[in-house]
């Protein structure tokens, strides 16, 4: 009787019963069978992926390295020392380390490569978009990008883990311990499944003053019906039943995000947002919220996204 009285609520009457039962059906096959759901949904880990050359996709991973520096507010003429043999933690890498790659090649140790799916893919596509990143560098850079690779003449045959190491582990959670100088992710704290774990793993995997850099998107991914937030309204148990093992997103506003860096030992740098949704869709869709964000401010609700940035404080310091 409970659920035949939640499925009048008139948030989930927007969805038709099919698009329910397919959401429930595709998430228990991330569930059971994740190498699967990536094949059958052909996920690279940047969304829309079909209309992207190689170019593109090379030009991607070289301005996300420029963001990241950006964001951290290094000078041009100091980013190859401040990433000389930093050990790096990427979160969500996706299909191809292109991030990972530049890095390695420009001065940083070694960066792991934490994923929940095994979407990691030597395509032929790939392969070109790895020597249009090659031919970026120069020459110094060219040899640290090489050593990434088991076999530079051929990297489809993987990476050289001494360099780039890939961690796919169902929980999405590194598992490191005090070994990271730089912790990054961009578009992807907003899809993790037990956010306040994954804020934990990164500070067990940073050193002491060790920075984090994230670009989070809270914006539908597509999920949205009519208005750009109303993805907010469904409840969470049927939210969950479609979507809690594909990766789609978590829903949680950038107070969560707030709430979480505060009850951690770190120093926040930055915490600002990339957009904003328009005043009026957020005044419609405030009635019709799911109870999970029901004391989250309007301020907070129009965030589209935003930059994060803090550091890791010795143990026992105060935030």
């Amino acid at each position: 009787m409970a659920c035949a009285v939640g499925l009048r609520h008139p948030t989930i009457m927007t969805y038709s019963l099919p698009m329910i039962l397919k959401a429930i059906v595709s998430n228990q096959i991330a569930r059971f069978a994740p190498g699967l759901y990536v094949k059958l949904t052909g996920q690279t880990g940047r969304g829309d992926s079909t209309t992207e050359t190689a170019a593109d996709i090379a030009q991607y991973f070289r301005q996300c390295v420029i963001d990241y520096l950006d964001t951290l507010v290094i000078p041009q003429d100091e980013r190859a020392s401040f990433l000389q043999d930093k050990a790096v933690l990427e979160y969500g890498p996706g299909d191809i380390p292109g991030v990972a790659l530049l890095l390695v090649a420009y001065g940083a140790r070694k960066v792991y490569c934490v994923d929940r799916f095994p979407l990691v893919s030597i395509s032929s596509k790939n392969l070109d978009v790895i020597h249009r990143l090659a031919n970026m560098l120069g020459e110094s850079e060219r040899q640290r990008f090489d050593q990434c690779f088991k076999n530079p003449r051929a990297p489809e045959e993987g990476f050289n883990s001494e360099y780039i190491e890939y961690l796919v582990r169902p929980n999405g959670l590194s598992g490191l311990q005090g070994e990271i100088d730089i912790v990054l992710s961009r578009a992807v704290l907003e899809h993790v499944n037990d956010l306040e774990a994954t804020f934990g793993d990164m500070v067990r995997a940073m050193k002491p003053g060790a920075l984090a850099v994230h670009q989070v998107d809270l914006r539908s991914h597509g999920l949205h019906v009519s208005n750009p937030l109303d993805f907010l309204s469904p409840p969470s148990w049927l939210w969950q039943l479609m979507h809690s093992h594909k990766g789609v997103p978590n829903r949680w506003r950038a107070d969560r995000y707030e709430q979480i860096v505060r009850q951690i030992e770190v120093e926040c740098r930055r915490f600002e947002p990339t957009g904003r949704f328009e005043a009026e869709h957020v005044r419609t869709l405030r009635p019709q919220l799911d109870a999970a964000f029901a004391n989250t401010g309007e301020d907070r609700l129009a965030w589209q996204g935003f930059w994060l940035v803090f550091v890791k404080q010795a143990e026992g310091s105060a935030a």
